[in-house]
């Protein structure tokens, strides 16, 4: 009896963190992210269930989807395990004289995650170099959002 509770609370908080990865979906394309896509993972990854990736058009985008998500979690009594750090502005000016690049790094991808959730914010040319959707093909993960017709 014992083993069947747990399998059945396993699946509710499946079913649970199946629906909050839809919910973050939603919320990010409310606030305008392109692309939103969330990825069950469950049946290919054992570090988290989600992914959930939207692309961004500038740092201040960036930043106004990092704080909707912050609220998220918050209302949602989830818990942000780890964020990509900023870099100190020196960090940043080291970059960009080593690559000669004139974008801030940070500006590219950030990672908020939330264990079971992982969600990736990245300019549009982070996400056509890295192509994250590519590396977890169907059936063993399956696009969960948007939902098919």
């Amino acid at each position: 009896m014992g083993d069947t509770l747990l399998e059945t609370k396993a699946g509710m908080d499946g079913d649970r963190t199946a629906a909050l990865a839809r919910a973050l979906g939603v919320l990010l394309e409310e606030h305008k992210g392109s692309g939103v896509v969330a990825i069950d993972l469950r049946q290919m990854n054992t570090w988290t269930d989600f992914f959930v990736i939207a692309t961004v058009t500038s740092n201040a985008h960036l930043d106004g989807l990092d704080r909707h998500i912050k609220d998220f979690v918050r209302e949602h009594s989830m818990e942000i395990i780890r964020r990509s750090p900023r870099l100190q502005r020196s960090q940043m000016q080291r970059l960009q004289m080593a690559s000669g690049s004139a974008a801030l790094p940070d500006d590219e991808w950030r990672i908020i995650d939330m264990g079971t959730i992982v969600v990736h914010l990245m300019s549009g040319r982070a996400r056509s170099f890295y192509e994250l959707e590519r590396l977890y093909p169907p059936p063993l993960a399956e696009i969960i959002y948007p939902l098919s017709n």
